[in-house]
């Protein structure tokens, strides 16, 4: 073995540690979040030459994506008395027709893609009427040199936090969710067995409106929230208990009062 590769013998003698493969996944899941950071962070030269490399990459990237579009594209059949192999001229309407069959299994095949990748996430809500942050928001006045600023806002739609929220000091607060607007349970209905049971909130995962609402737990319609349906049996292929489940809130919660849903299945 030649000099200074020393870590390839050790690996030789004593081989990788059993956990390798999964912090390798995990060092690639994170190097997203780190050329993230780079890209924004960095400054000057080092920042140019971050730029260029991130191009380059992504120029590879892309040139992989559209070489495996296009193997995966079936080319026109060919037709044994085909005038261009014959050496006859092709009259001018049929010039560009058979660029206009791959470029049309092309288009239908980036269709097929679409409607596979939606079909995936398709809820029963697929839109939902926009909320103005006047509407969600009301602004709070606090003190005296402080009520022209009103910097604080507070919710009012109804709202989801964990069992372990503690609020922050009073000076630092700057969302205010008031109690009585919290909701832990939500009726949650499954179409297949036809029932209706009353489940545990166990977080908020997407809220159509904004990131930021989806932060802040607000639960409004189209919201999707995961619940506990542990009490409702459902196993998985394997024979473990499922646990948490997505549903997605039906109903306005500020109008009626409670949260009803409809689970994802």
């Amino acid at each position: 073995m030649p000099q200074n590769e020393y870590i390839e013998r050790w690996t030789q003698q004593h081989g990788r540690r059993l956990d390798r493969a999964e912090r390798q996944r995990k060092k690639h899941a994170r190097s997203s979040h780190a050329a993230s950071k780079d890209a924004q962070n960095l400054r000057g030269h080092r920042a140019k030459l971050h730029h260029e490399t991130r191009r380059k990459e992504k120029i590879q990237m892309k040139k992989k994506i559209r070489a495996h579009d296009e193997k995966n594209v079936k080319a026109a059949n060919k037709d044994d008395t085909d005038p261009a192999e014959k050496g006859e001229p092709l009259p001018q309407y049929l010039l560009d027709r058979k660029d206009a069959g791959s470029a049309k299994a092309l288009s239908s095949a980036v269709k097929n893609k679409r409607k596979e990748a939606t079909a995936r996430f398709s809820v029963p809500l697929p839109k939902v009427k926009g909320i103005s942050e006047e509407e969600m928001f009301k602004a709070v006045g606090t003190g005296k040199k402080t009520s022209k600023k009103s910097w604080k806002r507070m919710i009012t739609k109804p709202t989801f936090v964990g069992p372990d929220f503690t609020r922050r000091p009073v000076k630092y607060e700057r969302f205010i969710r008031p109690m009585g607007l919290r909701y832990k349970k939500a009726n949650v209905t499954h179409k297949e067995l036809g029932v209706t049971v009353t489940l545990p909130i166990l977080g908020v995962k997407k809220n159509p409106q904004s990131p930021q609402y989806t932060q802040l737990g607000v639960l409004t319609r189209g919201t999707i929230i995961e619940v506990n349906v542990s009490d409702l049996g459902l196993v998985t292929a394997g024979g473990k208990v499922v646990w948490g489940r997505w549903a997605q809130v039906m109903n306005n919660p500020e109008n009626d009062g409670c949260v009803n849903a409809v689970l994802l299945v």
